[in-house]
């Protein structure tokens, strides 16, 4: 069975069922993306990890990470290999003393596994072409999604670059406070502020 590479597009809410989120991978040599209906706190596990916040206290995909370094347990891949009832299977391979295991997991486990390990994703081809997503190219004529995203930013003022040395000990102050609330998507917010009023 072909496997295909395929890295983390992003997260957003899903409109069809409360509490959960859409998962998108994408194809890293083609174009298609896969979607995956994935519950809220394996969302939040994988989206601490990829805007680099740490928690107060280690989620169980970190304590997951902790055992495996102190065992020297080393994660290979992550491999998304079957798809039965609209429902993903996964399995998470591992090696540990020259011994390679395939431990099943299901996908949002194992992708918030693989961003801590830094191991690659993959999905095979027959999920892909059963499951993937192709975008509608823009017919001709029309601008292209990301002229029109570039059309809106330019209309939008842009602030003035912030000099003032309280401005950023206040946004530290906030993304503290929000880290210890475990409010993620407040800190992720006030990261990116702070991040922008760092830039020269």
């Amino acid at each position: 069975m072909d496997k295909l590479q395929v890295d983390i597009l992003g997260l957003s809410t899903s409109p069809h069922t409360n509490g959960a989120y859409a998962l998108i991978l994408y194809e890293v040599e083609g174009k298609r993306k896969l979607p995956i209906i994935i519950g809220g706190f394996e969302a939040q596990a994988i989206a601490l990890k990829l805007e680099n916040i740490k928690p107060p206290r280690p989620f169980t995909h970190d304590l997951f990470k902790h055992i495996a370094d102190a065992f020297n347990l080393h994660v290979n891949e992550v491999y998304i290999d079957e798809l039965h009832n609209e429902t993903f299977y996964a399995k998470v391979i591992c090696e540990m003393g020259g011994v390679v295991h395939e431990i099943d997991a299901r996908p949002s486990d194992a992708i918030a596994i693989a961003v801590r390990f830094n191991a690659p994703i993959f999905v095979s081809e027959e999920i892909m072409n059963e499951a993937g997503i192709v975008e509608e190219q823009p017919k001709e004529g029309e601008p292209a999604p990301e002229e029109e995203e570039e059309e809106v930013v330019a209309k939008e003022p842009v602030p003035e670059p912030a000099s003032d040395e309280t401005l950023a000990d206040e946004l530290n102050r906030k993304l503290e406070e929000a880290i210890n609330r475990e409010d993620y998507e407040e800190a992720a917010r006030l990261r990116d502020e702070l991040g922008r009023l760092k830039r020269p």
